[in-house]
């Protein structure tokens, strides 16, 4: 029996939203989900203990840079990602693809793999499908991703679809390579902003996607509406017994539009980084904390919401610790961010069973004010 399923309660009758309960080895996930990010085995200013508080069920990290600093062959040692950094929960691990092509100084892209320049020390390295699985292996997450090639918005369609089908290929090479049987690989649709390429793309990618399915190279640039046409062309043919997952994705506005359009899984730094800027979710819109308007507002970030930056603290002392540089207000920060998604997309869970997620986006925007 596999250790991976995927329970579709509920479709909203309206924009054919899911809700559904993925089960996965180190516990269940209720979707749709936002996962924070922990680029380096840890979510930036945040403690697990305070994650799991805040609502969070799984959590990302990224497969190019555990590869290249500490090196996944000693968090293989250590007992694999879950022991490594203190998760009990289901984690999910990128390909490292999308870092080569964006990090490196250097990278040379072959049928084989790419070649590349670490982004640290210049040295050089080359990641072919093999290596990755072998990387995601050893760092033992439940859900690994295959080695796929992101091409950037701007590509015509002849570069598109060059790496559209080197992605498949690629693809191919993946699922010959795995052999844990407690990891979900999940392939990734591509195609850049080419429809035809797109439909031809998740047609190569259905038969490998047992356990789930993600769409990758959006959100990197194009317009939202771009987006949002590509994942209406997507979602007619997208498997409905599996969770589909929406690669880098994760301002409120997207998530809701996401959703809307039968997208189940996210993930996105944007809650952490923006909250090291200075800046917060609230059910008011979007506030830069550290502007002056805040240096006498002795009031919670969020009145609606119960995390423990808006229980215990005022925006004028968040004020004060931004401009002082106090690492403390980007931990606050980023706690509330992270809860407010989560809390978002509680609401839009529960809006998807009363068949009112569209009320319930009109509501959000009316409130959130223009995004």
């Amino acid at each position: 029996m596999s250790k991976f399923s995927f329970e579709l309660q509920h479709v909203e009758k309206y924009t054919g939203a899911r809700a559904g309960v993925f089960h996965t080895p180190h516990g269940d996930v209720k979707t749709p989900v936002y996962m924070p990010v922990g680029t380096q085995a840890t979510v930036k200013g945040v403690y697990p203990k305070d994650l799991k508080e805040a609502g969070s069920s799984i959590v990302l990290s990224n497969t190019y840079h555990l590869y290249m600093r500490p090196g996944d062959e000693l968090v293989k040692k250590a007992g694999g990602l879950h022991k490594f950094m203190n998760w009990d929960g289901p984690i999910l691990t990128d390909s490292g693809g999308f870092q080569v092509f964006s990090l490196t100084k250097l990278n040379k892209i072959k049928d084989e793999g790419v070649y590349f320049n670490s982004h640290i020390d210049g040295s050089k390295h080359l990641f072919t499908p093999e290596k990755a699985i072998q990387i995601e292996e050893n760092l033992g997450a439940d859900i690994i991703m295959a080695f796929d090639q992101c091409s950037e918005y701007g590509y015509t369609y002849e570069q598109a679809k060059e790496a559209m089908e080197r992605t498949s290929r690629w693809l191919e090479r993946c699922v010959a390579a795995k052999s844990r049987e407690d990891q979900a690989l999940f392939p990734i649709v591509q195609g850049n902003m080419y429809e035809d390429l797109r439909l031809e793309s998740l047609r190569r990618c259905i038969p490998h996607a047992h356990h789930g399915i993600a769409i990758g190279g959006l959100s990197v640039g194009e317009p939202k509406d771009i987006m949002y046409k590509m994942l209406e062309v997507l979602q007619p043919h997208l498997p409905t017994h599996i969770p589909r997952y929406l690669m880098g994705v994760g301002s409120p506005d997207c998530l809701i539009e996401g959703v809307k359009r039968g997208i189940d899984m996210f993930d996105c730094v944007l809650a952490t980084r923006v909250a090291r800027n200075g800046t917060a979710f609230t059910s008011n819109g979007k506030i830069v904390v550290r502007n002056g308007a805040y240096k006498e507002d002795f009031t919670p970030l969020d009145e609606k919401c119960n995390c423990y930056c808006c229980k215990n603290y005022t925006k004028a002392y968040l004020r004060h610790l931004i401009n002082q540089g106090e690492m403390l207000s980007a931990m606050l920060l980023s706690l509330h961010n992270i809860t407010f998604l989560h809390k978002l997309m509680a609401d839009m869970r529960q809006a998807i069973f009363d068949d009112s997620l569209i009320d319930f986006a009109n509501d959000f925007y009316n409130k959130y004010g223009k995004i």
